[in-house]
């Protein structure tokens, strides 16, 4: 729990934006979330989880997927580590805040073993590099949902 704490207080001092808890804990939902704002990558990835039986909702904004989060269900998110409006370890300490038995599994284009174990350390599921192995990625979502 301290370094959940110390990654909300990190991210807010680099950012300026206010990470606080403003809603209660969310109960469990049957909805896979992903958040990145390639659109390419939202459909490609919406198309392998529909594939699999998943239903799927994606977002581009990470600040809309907050939003729809204060009022649903939420037990996994995907979540694309480098965005431009808001970047997914901060999304994660808000997520942490909010909603902290919420599985998350990160994505990236860009190889950074320093986020890697960073927000692995603040307990997400699993992290992939794109492309990334969709048999190892879909094992990676069911283990999370059984977690969750």
């Amino acid at each position: 729990m301290l370094l959940i704490s110390s990654v909300i207080q990190h991210m807010s001092q680099t950012t300026g934006t206010e990470l606080t808890p403003e809603c209660p804990p969310i109960a469990s939902a049957e909805v896979c979330y992903l958040v990145d704002d390639d659109p390419s990558v939202r459909k490609s990835i919406s198309r392998l989880l529909e594939s699999e039986g998943f239903n799927v909702r994606a977002f581009g904004e990470p600040e809309a997927f907050l939003n729809h989060m204060a009022t649903n269900p939420v037990r996994l998110v995907v979540l694309d580590i480098w965005m431009e409006r808001m970047t997914g370890m901060e999304l994660l300490a808000h997520l942490c805040a909010r909603s902290p038995e919420t599985r998350v599994i990160f994505i990236t284009g860009h190889e950074d073993r320093a986020a890697e174990a960073t927000v692995m350390q603040a307990g997400a599921s699993a992290f992939f590099i794109k492309p990334f192995d969709n048999e190892k990625f879909i094992a990676a979502v069911r283990e999370a949902l059984n977690q969750a």
